[in-house]
């Protein structure tokens, strides 16, 4: 397994693996609107502080994380937007690995920290958990929908 940093050259294979998993369980993702998933592919891998990894077993991509970088006071943040692992390699240790790679990256690229947020009731919450994750219990998420 190779990590490799993406760019918007590859967004044919990004979202085709992004659509193929969250549109199925337990997402369940309605991504039917192929204008609305271009867009929001190149919010996440087209702006000059992205920073999109994909985990390739030979040539097929198999794993995904979108997010960016932020400089904060307290060091260099990694914000994961999305992540992903297709579905097939799901429960064999592939996301995992992809996760320490990750990790091993951002360390040699002076990154100390990664910040995601997740639902508790999807099983990337105890994935996230198991991956030495910390649940921040004074963070709170808003949302407003008009």
């Amino acid at each position: 397994m190779e990590l490799k940093v993406l760019s918007v050259e590859d967004r044919p294979i990004v979202t085709k693996l992004f659509r193929d998993v969250f549109t199925r369980e337990p997402w369940n993702d309605d991504w039917s609107d192929p204008e609305q998933l271009d867009t929001y592919i190149d919010d996440l891998t087209g702006q000059s502080n992205s920073l999109t990894l994909g985990y390739f077993d030979s040539d097929k991509l198999v794993g995904l994380s979108m997010g960016h970088i932020k400089h904060w006071f307290a060091g260099t943040e990694y914000l994961i937007d999305e992540f992903c692992v297709e579905t097939r390699s799901q429960g064999k240790g592939v996301g995992t690995a992809f996760m320490r790679a990750i990790e091993a990256f951002l360390i040699e690229n002076g990154i100390r920290h990664i910040f995601l947020q997740t639902e508790s009731t999807v099983p990337a919450y105890k994935f996230y958990l198991r991956s030495g994750f910390t649940e921040l219990k004074e963070h709170v998420s808003f949302a407003k929908t008009f």
